[in-house]
């Protein structure tokens, strides 16, 4: 891999959740950005250069919670010197070179349609599922498993952006297996994650080599 990246765990307890007024997905997002040092211009901000950060919620209990974090940079070990730990570890240069994966991943499905132009969400599980394995051969360098591919926990999410303005985003959690078949086009799905909305959580690819047992 040209970039190296680093996978990382945030915990965060019930104290650093209140003190960090985590409410909502974009008071996450707030906290998860303001890890990592911003290297983007205003310009880049404007151009939708990606920010190279990518997380996944992975929800929690009375306890606290955990998001996982890929990003090409370093992220601080903590939130306001005081918050939440991060424990931090690269990806290993082989570790996209295997066949086969067992993946899951929250999604945008969106769709945009021709007469409009605008972005309509993909209902229901069963077009969702057809939506994720025709862009996971066309734009994502995998090709998936239709008959183990899991579609669950369709939702609508509505929250509030930086400038108060109303953000609506249908997502979906989906699992299953996939192959590689364009190595290169993988490796930047990846990376730099896969649909839309990657800046609030979706997209990233959890993954984990599925290989070959020799006595089977």
């Amino acid at each position: 891999m040209s970039t190296s990246l680093i996978a990382s765990v945030l915990h965060l307890d019930r104290r650093a959740v209140q003190a960090l007024r985590i409410t909502d997905s974009y008071s996450l997002h707030r906290v998860v950005y303001s890890l990592y040092a911003d290297v983007r211009s205003d310009a880049d901000k404007s151009a939708s250069q990606a920010s190279g950060i990518l997380y996944a919620d992975q929800g929690g209990d009375f306890r606290g919670r955990r998001i996982l974090l890929l990003a090409n940079r370093e992220p601080a070990d903590c939130l306001d010197g005081e918050y939440g730990e991060v424990r931090s570890k690269p990806i290993p240069a082989d570790f996209l070179d295997h066949e086969r994966y067992r993946f899951k991943v929250l999604v945008n499905p969106t769709r945009r349609d021709n007469a409009s132009g605008k972005l309509l969400p993909v209902k229901g599980r069963e077009a969702i599922g057809q939506w994720f394995c025709e862009r996971s051969e066309s734009s994502w360098g995998f090709r998936v498993d239709a008959e183990r591919l899991q579609v669950e926990r369709i939702e609508v999410l509505r929250f509030a952006d930086k400038h108060q303005h109303p953000v609506t985003i249908a997502q979906a959690h989906v699992q299953g297996q996939l192959v590689v078949t364009e190595r290169s086009r993988f490796r930047l799905a990846f990376s730099q994650g896969i649909g839309r909305a990657r800046a609030f959580g979706y997209g990233l690819l959890q993954i984990v080599p599925l290989i070959d047992n020799p006595f089977a």
